[in-house]
């Protein structure tokens, strides 16, 4: 190789790699810019909740809440949860590279799906869509489970080759 392919070859890695820091700067402004809308979205709905719980206390009969008061209070404090726990997915899956993404998003996944039946009411639904739901609950605890085992299978099958 001569001197001048050389020289070409090093120029346009270098540009190569300001490409590359230029691509992760926005990524890091996009993500530190999520992390600021989402801890506000999770602070107006805790607002929100907090509000709702002392409307529905103080209004006759005070202290009893009905049945769809609860609902809508159990309702939005698993979305204040999942809003939470989106948060800690950002901040810790964007800035730490050694998190599991996968394992992350299966849970808050896990998290959204409990919250839509706790608040469910099953006299709505056919039986299919009840079954439906079941299967998606199953589905993603599998796979939350085998995303976890992930790692020690990959260990076991190390040691089994030496």
């Amino acid at each position: 190789m001569d001197q001048k392919s050389k020289k070409c070859k090093l120029k346009s890695s270098h540009k190569g790699d300001m490409m590359i820091e230029a691509i992760k700067r926005f990524e890091r402004g996009i993500f530190i810019s999520l992390l600021i809308m989402m801890s506000l979205v999770v602070l107006l709905a805790t607002i929100e909740l907090g509000w709702i719980i002392i409307k529905d206390i103080i209004t006759p009969p005070i202290f009893l809440l009905e049945i769809n008061e609860l609902f809508e209070i159990f309702g939005l404090f698993m979305l204040v949860l999942i809003g939470v726990e989106l948060l800690e997915t950002i901040a810790k899956t964007y800035t730490n590279k050694n998190v599991n993404h996968a394992k992350i998003v299966m849970a808050v996944a896990i998290i959204a799906i409990a919250r839509k039946v706790i608040i469910l009411d099953v006299e709505k639904y056919s039986g299919q869509a009840l079954v439906g739901i079941a299967a998606l609950i199953l589905a993603l605890s599998l796979g939350y489970f085998l995303v976890q085992r992930k790692p020690r299978t990959k260990k076991l099958l190390e040691t089994d080759e030496e």
